[in-house]
């Protein structure tokens, strides 16, 4: 059984950089395709990146603007969510999610989803 947990979250300052981490204490990641989506209060989760098994094809959400990287480690069995540049509208809370399906994946229908972690980016 799959369970992602989330960790790297906290206060960071504008235009300043932080790294995600999810790892799978399961030790399977490597079978699945990653992703990270963000929720703001009152809003929808949405789509921030996702990496496929191989790790080469990578898709981003339009806000990141080449702000993030996402990348994975089946050997540490961890996927991260490298930020740089933050600004005060990336503030929410990041979950990690996993699927055997990008595209599933891609459309927050993924079969499996970390607790999240918060990101609070002040100014």
């Amino acid at each position: 059984q799959v369970q992602l947990v989330e960790s790297g979250g906290g206060f960071v300052q504008a235009g300043e950089s932080k790294r995600l981490t999810c790892v799978d204490s399961a030790r399977s990641l490597g079978n699945y395709v990653m992703g990270w989506f963000r929720k703001f209060p009152k809003k929808e989760r949405e789509f921030v990146a996702a990496i496929d098994y191989s790790g080469r094809a990578t898709q981003y959400a339009d806000f990141v603007e080449g702000r993030f990287t996402v990348s994975r480690d089946d050997g540490e069995n961890a996927v991260y969510l490298q930020m740089f540049n933050l600004n005060s509208e990336d503030t929410g809370v990041y979950y990690c999610a996993a699927d055997s399906e990008f595209r599933l994946l891609v459309n927050g229908r993924a079969n499996y989803w970390g607790r999240g972690v918060q990101v609070v980016v002040t100014s």
